[in-house]
C-alpha cells in the first residue's frame, strides 16, 4: 500500500492533519526562547507568553505565579487540543491517538503507587498525574498491596490490562518492584504501539518504526544506566528491553553486560545513529545524556512532518509539545530560584 496513501487518506485524515500541522506551527521558536531566557520574574514570562498560544490560558492567573501553574496551563492547552482531535477522528486515527496516552496512563499507575507506598495522600497525588493519563479508577490504585491486586481490583477494566500479563506476581510493592513494573509495562506498550503501526503500513509504518524504535533504544541505555550497581541481574535487565529497535538483539546483548557508563557508551558508540550523540560529550559527561537524547529526538520529530499522508505528525506533535512544556517548567524553575546561568543547561530548542 505504501506510495497510494495520497489517494484515500484525505477522506478521513486530511482535516486533522492539516489541523495538526496549523497546531505544529505555533509551537515556541529559538528567538521566543531568548526572550524567554532574559525574564526576570515569572510575570515576564507570563507577559512574552502572552503573545503566544499559552496567553488565553494565563491571562487571568493572579500574581505571584508559581511555576507549577504555568506547567499545569500550559499541559491544559496540550489536553485542549488532544480532546478536539480525538473529538473529530474515526478509525483508524482515534486508536494510534489514544495509543499515544497510555504512556502516561502507566506514569500515573506509577506515581499513585509509589506516592501511596510512602503514605502519601491520594488526593494530593491525583493533582500531580498528567491529565492524558487519566481513567476511572485511578483513585482506587492505593488500596492494591501487590501486583496481582493492583490488576484484579482496578486495571483489568483499562487499557493497561494486557500489558500487566508479564509482571503480575504476588510479591509485595516496594521501589524496585515499582520501577521493574514501569519498565516491564512500558515494554509491552511500546512493542504493541509499535506492531499495530506495523500492521497500518506505508508511511506511518515507516516513519513510527523510526520514532518507536529510538524510543525503545534509549529506554534501553537508561536502564542499564540506572541499573548498574544494583541488584538487578543480567538476566532480569535483557528482559526490560523492548524486542526491536536499531540495538536489537545484538546490543541488547552488550548492554546488558555493561558494568558503568563508559561501558555503554562502547557498546553505543558501534551504531552511526548513536555515536553521533555521544560525540558532543567527553567522557565523564553521561549526566548530559538525556539533553543528547531528548535533541535527537526533536531533530527526528521535527523530520516526520517532511513527509505527508501519514499518521506520524499527531505522535510527533504531541512530543514536541510535551518537550516544550519541559523547556517552559525549566525556565520558568531558573527565573524563580534566580539560576539564570543555567537556563541554556536543559532547555532543547525545537526550531
Amino acid at each position: 500500500m505504501y506510495g497510494f496513501e495520497m489517494m484515500t487518506f484525505n477522506i478521513h485524515g486530511g482535516f486533522l492533519e492539516a489541523i495538526v500541522r496549523g497546531h505544529r506551527s505555533s509551537l515556541l521558536t529559538a528567538s521566543d526562547y531568548n526572550n524567554l531566557c532574559q525574564c526576570e520574574t515569572l510575570d515576564d514570562v507570563k507577559m512574552h507568553l502572552s503573545a503566544t498560544e499559552y496567553g488565553p490560558y494565563l491571562q487571568n492567573e493572579p500574581s505571584p505565579l508559581h511555576t507549577a501553574t504555568i506547567v499545569e496551563k500550559c499541559t491544559l492547552k496540550l489536553v485542549d487540543e488532544y480532546k478536539q482531535m480525538l473529538c473529530q477522528a474515526t478509525e483508524p486515527l482515534s486508536t494510534f491517538l489514544e495509543y499515544i496516552t497510555y504512556g502516561h496512563m502507566i506514569d500515573n499507575v506509577v506515581l499513585i503507587v509509589t506516592g501511596t507506598l510512602h503514605e502519601r495522600d491520594v488526593h494530593e497525588l491525583l493533582e500531580k498525574c498528567h491529565p492524558l493519563g487519566m481513567f476511572d479508577s485511578i483513585a482506587t490504585l492505593a488500596v492494591a498491596q501487590n501486583m496481582r491486586e493492583l490488576y484484579r481490583l482496578v486495571l483489568v477494566d483499562t487499557p493497561l490490562a494486557p500489558y500487566f500479563s508479564e509482571c503480575i506476581t504476588s510479591e509485595d510493592l516496594d521501589d524496585m518492584n515499582i520501577e521493574i513494573m514501569r519498565n516491564t509495562l512500558y515494554k509491552a506498550y511500546l512493542e504493541d504501539f509499535y506492531q499495530f503501526c506495523q500492521k497500518m503500513g506505508g508511511a506511518t509504518a515507516e516513519i513510527m518504526s523510526d520514532l518507536l524504535s529510538f524510543e525503545a533504544d534509549r529506554r534501553a541505555v537508561n536502564i542499564t544506566i540506572n541499573s548498574i550497581g544494583t541488584e538487578l541481574t543480567r538476566d532480569d535487565r535483557r528482559n526490560l528491553y523492548s524486542s526491536f529497535g536499531l540495538l536489537y538483539p545484538y546490543g541488547h546483548e552488550e548492554l546488558s553486560l555493561c558494568e558503568d557508563a563508559e561501558q555503554v557508551r562502547g557498546a553505543l558508540e558501534k551504531y552511526p545513529a548513536y555515536q553521533s550523540i555521544f560525540a558532543k560529550m567527553s567522557y565523564g559527561e553521561s549526566q548530559l545524556l538525556d539533553k543528547a537524547f531528548y535533541e535527537e529526538e526533536v531533530k527526528r520529530l521535527c523530520l516526520s512532518f517532511e513527509q505527508q499522508f501519514h499518521y506520524g505528525v499527531f505522535f510527533a506533535y504531541m512530543r514536541l509539545r510535551e518537550q516544550e512544556i519541559r523547556n517552559l517548567m525549566w525556565i520558568s524553575e531558573c527565573v524563580a530560584q534566580n539560576q539564570k546561568s543555567r537556563i541554556h543547561d536543559s532547555v532543547v530548542f525545537i526550531f
